[in-house]
């Protein structure tokens, strides 16, 4: 067994539900991700808060538009760690993979995942035995209340 790479993070908060695959349970995702920050000691006023509501509103669109299946929610997770939010929404279609693409000129739509790159430290995508997770994490300094 191989030790861990990288310095090892303490879990501080968790956060997971399921919501309906809707544009409406897309703006809910956005709304309880914000209260539970809050409650987790990360005032809506900061950049954290900010910028995790746009990744959740970001990622849970996608997940409404483009991981759809009839009859299937998708889900959001947030972890909290030392010095990392972790931002989770999974969805039933793994044949539908997100990708940056090159974009064309004043386009209407397609700029999810660029928003996602920009304000993400890191993102991803991974398989599930149904679906896939997108994720993206953001840094955040000490002091957030736990």
């Amino acid at each position: 067994m191989t030790a861990p790479s990288g310095p090892a993070r303490t879990l501080v908060r968790v956060f997971t539900q399921r919501f309906s695959c809707t544009r409406r349970g897309a703006r809910l995702a956005r709304q309880l991700a914000l209260v539970e920050l809050h409650d987790w000691g990360v005032p809506e006023s900061t950049a954290l808060s900010a910028d995790a509501g746009l990744l959740v509103a970001e990622l849970a669109a996608n997940a409404v538009l483009h991981g759809r299946v009839p009859g299937r929610d998708f889900e959001l997770r947030m972890t909290l760690l030392e010095g990392v939010l972790r931002i989770e929404v999974s969805d039933a279609r793994r044949d539908r993979r997100p990708a940056l693409r090159p974009h064309a000129y004043q386009a209407e739509s397609g700029y999810g995942l660029r928003i996602v790159d920009a304000v993400a430290a890191d993102w991803g995508v991974m398989d599930r035995l149904i679906g896939k997770t997108v994720w993206a994490e953001l840094t955040h300094r000490a002091g957030v209340r736990t």
